[in-house]
């Protein structure tokens, strides 16, 4: 089975799911496993210290990754029943679509939610943010990568916002869209939870609802009041599977994606292969790249200015006159699959085109190329 190629398929370069290594397919076909069997239990716990490794955090800072069946939206419901108490303040920084959901989310398990919203294509101000930290709230939520609109939140910048104005914060990232793209130093940051899944820049199949929590949210989590409002995405259930495997020992609660792990090693084993600063530089090359190209054609874009444009994705305005039913059926005829707009306020304006994993880090493949030409044959840019 070395010699394992997957099937031609049509480019996929939405934000997520993404391109797959033929390696991590092949690891996603690995035989019926058993969760508790002594082959796959010290591959469990190595995903588990490379997903530290990989999100710059050490063993010694005591964070906790947690790796449970389910989509990177589950990470927001791990918020909502570990950490929100009903009553509880809780700051959404909105930069698109999932700050609405999010702060949905957390509303529905009682948190007292302050939205603070940015101009479609921009970022809230710091005077706004420093504001609604004055109330001293539980926990702020940083969309990094909102992929409705393409925007790159500055995390380290609000990080350290928070660490001043309301230590006491806990700060959450999510960074579905942006783990493995974009810059993230969990321990350097003093982030508290980062939120992820699989099937973005982590390049292995949707599947696992992916989690890093420092030390001190789980011990918010330890130390609530009142009773956790959930049951299956319980750090009181979850956190001592993670321990056992991570130390060697079959565990059970429920039973984890044993091929989705699999395949998640061999791409973290990959990613942790290099130093992670090549990694973010691949990106942000595939991101030039392709923004210039679009630049040249005479397009916009919908972040407000190239500095906060995430490096994993673009979110490019149609051309004057045209639609999706315009562009996107041509490219798919072309084999290439680019997503439609999500933002309500500009779903018909513009189109995004997804740049992570071994699109943006392996340009032997040729996917960038092959996406523009694609664009400029559409557009009749050649």
């Amino acid at each position: 089975m070395s010699g394992f190629k997957q099937a031609d398929h049509k480019l996929l370069v939405i934000p997520g799911p993404i391109e797959f290594s033929d390696s991590v397919l092949l690891a996603n076909a690995t035989p019926g496993t058993a969760h508790t069997s002594p082959a796959f239990i010290p591959v469990f716990g190595e995903t588990l210290k490379l997903l530290r490794k990989v999100l710059l955090s050490s063993e010694e800072s005591e964070s906790q990754p947690i790796l449970i069946a389910g989509s990177g939206t589950m990470g927001w419901d791990a918020v909502g029943v570990n950490l929100v108490e009903r009553g509880d303040e809780a700051v959404v920084l909105n930069t698109g679509y999932f700050g609405d959901s999010f702060a949905d989310c957390l509303e529905a398990y009682g948190a007292k939610v302050t939205q603070v919203k940015a101009e479609v294509g921009g970022i809230p101000t710091d005077d706004a943010i420093i504001s609604a930290l004055s109330s001293k709230p539980k926990l702020i939520t940083i969309t990094h990568v909102d992929t409705s609109t393409g925007v790159l939140s500055p995390a380290k910048h609000i990080t350290s916002l928070v660490k001043k104005h309301s230590p006491e914060t806990l700060v959450i990232l999510d960074a579905v869209c942006s783990v493995a793209s974009e810059e993230i130093r969990f321990d350097d940051w003093g982030l508290d939870m980062v939120i992820s899944a699989t099937q973005k820049g982590l390049g292995a199949p949707p599947g696992l609802s992916v989690v890093l929590a420092s030390k001190r949210a789980v011990e918010v989590s330890e130390n609530r009041k009142t009773p956790q409002q959930g049951y299956y995405i319980s750090w009181k259930k979850w956190i001592p599977i993670m321990k056992n495997y991570e130390a060697g020992k079959p565990s059970y609660f429920a039973t984890p994606p044993v091929q989705l792990i699999y395949a998640l090693n061999t791409s973290l084993k990959f990613i942790a292969s290099k130093d992670i600063s090549e990694l973010y530089e691949a990106h942000k090359a595939a991101s030039k790249y392709i923004k210039d190209e679009l630049s040249s054609m005479g397009l916009d874009f919908v972040p407000k200015s190239r500095d906060i444009a995430a490096n994993g994705m673009t979110a490019v305005r149609f051309p004057k006159g045209s639609t999706a039913p315009d562009v996107l059926p041509k490219l798919a005829e072309r084999d290439i699959v680019v997503a439609a707009g999500l933002h309500k306020a500009i779903i018909t304006e513009y189109f995004r085109i997804g740049h992570m994993g071994v699109t943006a880090v392996d340009r032997s493949r040729g996917d960038l190329e092959k996406v523009i030409k694609g664009i400029k044959e559409v557009l009749g840019k050649n």
